[in-house]
Formats: structure tokens, sequence, C-alpha cells
């Protein structure tokens, strides 16, 4: 189990300037890790109206489940390691073993068993450390749609502003300010017939 701030910044970038950030960080696309973020939430939408997120996310072969809860800067992350069988069971209601997440889950009096998947968004991710912080290019590919964007992570919500702004003016990124994954989701499903 883990917990930790997560503070980052986002931006959209075109399929170009995806690629030309690849090629300028000496990256195939065929470098990139692939994740399946399956999101989860009450057929009433309960997480999302506290301005929550939960996930499983499936890398290699190894799944956590990881709720994210709005802090004063940034997100808190809460995130349960799980077997494929756990991961499995909380997909199907059966059991839920994330014990972190349970815990979060009864703080914001939402019940695990109402819990339903909404969908999946697989990401093909390139992360590295720059500058302090962690650079990540992000192609997702979720309901049909595909887009690109590029996040920083970091400790220190001040200096990381003043580092990406700066990695977008240098590589002449246009400011188009990314939601979050799960936000890009819904709406693509909102969308669809």
């Amino acid at each position: 189990m883990t917990k930790e701030l997560e503070i980052e910044f986002k931006n959209m970038l075109t399929q170009e300037k995806y690629e030309e950030l690849l090629s300028f960080f000496k990256f195939q696309p065929s470098d990139a890790v692939t994740q399946e973020n399956q999101y989860f939430d009450t057929s009433d939408f309960q997480l999302k109206e506290k301005g929550c997120a939960l996930r499983i996310r499936k890398k290699s072969d190894r799944f956590e489940c990881t709720m994210k809860i709005p802090a004063p800067e940034g997100n808190l992350e809460i995130t349960d390691l799980l077997t494929t069988q756990e991961a499995r069971h909380i997909r199907q209601a059966v059991s839920f073993a994330a014990t972190e997440v349970l815990h979060a889950l009864n703080e914001k009096g939402i019940d695990w068993k109402a819990l339903r998947p909404i969908g999946t968004l697989t990401t093909r991710r390139i992360e590295f450390e720059y500058h302090g912080g962690l650079l990540v290019l992000d192609h997702s590919l979720y309901n049909g749609q595909e887009d690109f964007e590029v996040e920083y992570e970091v400790t220190d919500a001040a200096s990381g502003q003043q580092i990406f702004n700066r990695f977008l003016t240098e590589h002449s990124v246009p400011v188009h300010p990314a939601d979050k994954k799960i936000a890009r989701f819904m709406k693509a499903a909102r969308s669809l017939p």
C-alpha cells in the first residue's frame, strides 16, 4: 500500500508533436509500456460527485487499485497492490481486497458493493526523469478515440509549474491544458450513441 500526494501538470499534444517529442528524447513508440486502466463508480456517480476517481491498473502482469482524492495541492493517491484473482473479485463485486482503498471509500460513505466498472482506457506510456520530476508521454485509447498528452509529475508545485511551462515553450508546444484521463474518458462515453 502507498499513499502519496500527486502533483502533476498536463497538456494535450497533437500526434505530430507527440512523435516529435519522442524523437527529440530518443524514444520509439515500441519503447512504450502498455497500461490498462479500468475505472469504477456507482450507478449514480458518487465518486465523481466527490471529485474522486477509482481504477484498477494492469501493468505487465501486475495489478493495482488506486483511489484519487482531491487535496489542497494535487490529489492524494491511495494504492493497494492486487493479485490477478483479487482484481477479478473487485471487478465482479465478489470481494474488495484493496484494504487502504476500502478504508478511503468507507470514509467517503461509498459502499464498495455499489461500485461497477464504467470502462477501460489503455495507455501506451513512456516516462523518464526530467529536471527533478517525471516527464510522461502518453498515447491513450478509449471509447473509439485516441489522444496524446505530456505530463510532468513533481513534489513541489511552484517549481514544477515553472519547469513545465519552460518545457512547453522550449519545445513549441501550444498550451492546451488536459483534463484528467477519467474526465476525458467519461466525456467520450457520454457522446457514444
